[in-house]
């Protein structure tokens, strides 16, 4: 392993650790809607019909497969998403965005947005923010 492998994971990861809580802050200061919600509202919102199943939510969104199940509850409890029973398997759960998390999530992204400008890609030139996203999504897998 050379030092640039591991200057480039600890960057990652000092990066991940600063500029995560800072976003939590903005969001919740500003909005009253945890980084989490906004994460998981945001998935379903992208869904097809707006819903997902558990396990695919859990794959999908940035918090764990563990927590999401009680993200999902806390957006149930605050009317922002629904639970459905799954109608190919009963067992199964899906996740659903209402109209009020769509609001909530409308009223949120300019915050998100800018957060992530600021104190994100705020510090790179186009050129070197869409090479790490072409860099990340490699090690993800999305690209070749």
């Amino acid at each position: 392993m050379s030092d640039t492998d591991t200057a480039a994971w600890a960057a990652l990861l000092r990066v991940h650790a600063t500029v995560v809580p800072v976003l939590d802050r903005a969001l919740q200061s500003a909005c009253g809607l945890p980084l989490t919600w906004y994460d998981v509202l945001l998935e379903l919102h992208h869904a097809p019909d707006g819903r997902l199943g558990m396990g695919e939510l859990g794959e999908r969104a940035v918090v764990s497969r563990t927590r999401v199940s009680r993200v999902v509850d806390q957006l149930v409890a605050a009317g922002l998403a629904v639970r459905e029973t799954n109608p190919d398997d009963r067992r199964s759960a899906h996740a659903a965005i209402t109209e009020a998390g769509r609001r909530r999530l409308r009223e949120a992204a300019p915050v998100y947005l800018d957060g992530i400008r600021r104190h994100f890609t705020g510090a790179m030139s186009a050129t070197e923010a869409a090479t790490v996203a072409k860099a990340l999504g490699k090690v993800l897998g999305e690209q070749e």
